[in-house]
């Protein structure tokens, strides 16, 4: 027996902004030369959606607090908010936004542009869930292997792993 899988459906077209009170980027990455493993939350403050007909005309925009890292660690929190790491004084904020969104599989790739640390990378997220709930939709993606190194967050190298991985909970409401 063969089972089948129905591709994601589009989100309804319209305009939406994500609700930062229910809406987070949960980090992870490797430390202590690749032996463990941290996770950490941050703070989405901003964003808006707009969904489109054709779907691959939609575009997305995201703000988050870089200072809103939070781990089970006070120290190391305050490490990763330092001038050594995210430099939160200076780079307050991480940004995205989309450039393409297009099917892929059973979901929709959504390329674009992540600025943090005064860094602009392109990026690829993996939308896997879009549902429609009273009020708004809730949308899960994540993008993998981001090159820290690439956003110029070079320090502790050995000690704080090179690659790391978002995933992205995001609760949007119709405007």
């Amino acid at each position: 027996m063969t089972a089948s899988i129905t591709p994601l459906q589009a989100p309804p077209v319209g305009s939406y902004r994500i609700d930062p009170h229910r809406s987070q980027v949960t980090y992870s990455g490797r430390h202590m030369f690749g032996l463990g493993v941290v996770h950490a939350t941050f703070t989405i403050t901003s964003g808006e959606l707009r969904v489109a007909d054709p779907v691959t005309s939609s575009s997305v925009a995201v703000t988050v607090d870089a200072a809103s890292f939070r781990s089970n660690s006070a120290k190391r929190d305050t490490d990763v908010r330092s001038a050594s790491f995210l430099d939160v004084a200076a780079y307050p904020d991480v940004t995205f936004c989309s450039e393409a969104f297009r099917r892929a599989g059973d979901g929709f790739r959504l390329t674009g542009t992540v600025t943090a640390h005064g860094n602009a990378v392109p990026v690829e997220l993996l939308i896997d869930q879009v549902t429609t709930e009273t009020g708004g939709m809730r949308m899960h993606g994540r993008a993998e292997h981001l090159d820290r190194y690439a956003f110029g967050v070079t320090k502790a190298r050995g000690m704080v792993g090179r690659y790391l991985d978002l995933e992205l909970e995001v609760f949007a409401v119709p405007t």
